[in-house]
C-alpha cells in the first residue's frame, strides 16, 4: 500500500510577525471601508471580522475595540521610532534625528493613500475617532520628548526637560501640519518636500551653536549710536572679566 503524500503544513494567518502585520492591516482596511459605507456607529466588530475573513475572537486578539482598528499600525510606528533612536548616531543633532524618526509617520500614511484619505474623513466627522487620533499623536510626542530629554541632558543642558517637551511639541506640530496639508490635497501635495521645509524650520529654531573647548561667548549690549572706540573698550572690558 502506497503512503499518501504528506501535505505541507498550512501556516495559520497571523502565525508569523509578517502575517500578523498583514492581518492587522486587512482588518483596518475592512473597518475603514465599512465605516465609510455604513457609518461608524452602525458598523459592528462581527462585520469587520467577516469582511477581513476572520472571526470575532481573532479581531479581539489584535484590538481591544473597534476604534483601535483605525490606527492599526500605530504600535508598529512607535516601535520603529524607538529602534531608530536606539541606533542613532550620537554625533547627530538631536532635533534633526527626532525629525527623521517622526517622518516614519508620514511614510506610513503615504504608503496607504486610500486608507489614509478615508481615515482623514472619518476623524473629521466622528468625535470618538478624532479623540483617538489625538491620543496617537500624544504618544508619538512622548516618544520624541523622551529621546530629546536624554540627549539634551547628555549635552549638559540644565533645561533639558523643558527644552525636550517644547521641541517635541514643535516637531509634532510640524508633522501634523504637513500631514493635514497632504490629506486635504487628496494625496497630491509633495509630502516629502513639505516635510523637509517644515522640519528645517524646527531644526533651525532649536539648533545649538557649539564652541570650542576653552572658548567663551561674550555678548555686549549697546546702542547703534555708540562710537567705535567705546564699542572696542566695552568688548575688551567684557573679555577681561572672563
Amino acid at each position: 500500500m502506497t503512503d499518501s503524500p504528506r501535505r505541507a503544513p498550512v501556516t495559520r494567518a497571523g502565525a508569523t510577525p509578517a502575517g500578523r502585520r498583514r492581518l492587522r492591516r486587512a482588518l483596518a482596511a475592512a473597518a475603514v471601508d465599512l465605516f465609510v459605507a455604513k457609518g461608524y456607529e452602525a458598523t459592528t466588530v462581527d462585520e469587520i471580522a467577516a469582511a477581513a475573513g476572520v472571526g470575532r475572537r481573532t479581531f479581539f486578539r489584535y484590538f481591544d475595540a473597534k476604534d483601535d482598528v483605525l490606527f492599526a499600525n500605530h504600535d508598529e510606528i512607535v516601535a520603529e521610532m524607538e529602534e531608530t533612536f536606539a541606533g542613532a548616531d550620537p554625533e547627530r543633532e538631536p532635533v534633526e534625528m527626532a525629525c527623521a524618526a517622526v517622518s516614519l509617520v508620514l511614510e506610513s500614511y503615504a504608503a496607504e493613500l486610500d486608507v489614509s484619505l478615508k481615515r482623514f474623513t472619518l476623524t473629521r466627522t466622528v468625535p470618538s475617532l478624532r479623540d483617538k487620533e489625538v491620543a496617537t499623536v500624544d504618544r508619538y510626542q512622548r516618544v520624541l520628548a523622551r529621546y530629546l530629554r536624554a540627549r539634551f541632558a547628555e549635552q549638559g543642558d540644565e533645561t533639558a526637560s523643558l527644552r525636550a517637551d517644547v521641541a517635541a511639541a514643535a516637531i509634532a506640530a510640524a508633522n501634523n501640519h504637513v500631514l493635514r496639508r497632504w490629506l486635504r490635497s487628496g494625496g497630491q501635495d509633495d509630502i516629502t518636500a513639505s516635510a523637509a521645509e517644515a522640519f528645517a524650520l524646527v531644526i533651525d529654531a532649536f539648533r545649538v551653536e557649539r564652541t570650542t573647548a576653552g572658548e567663551t561667548t561674550v555678548v555686549a549690549v549697546m546702542t547703534t549710536a555708540t562710537p567705535l572706540h567705546a564699542v572696542i573698550a566695552k568688548v575688551n572690558a567684557a573679555l577681561n572679566e572672563k
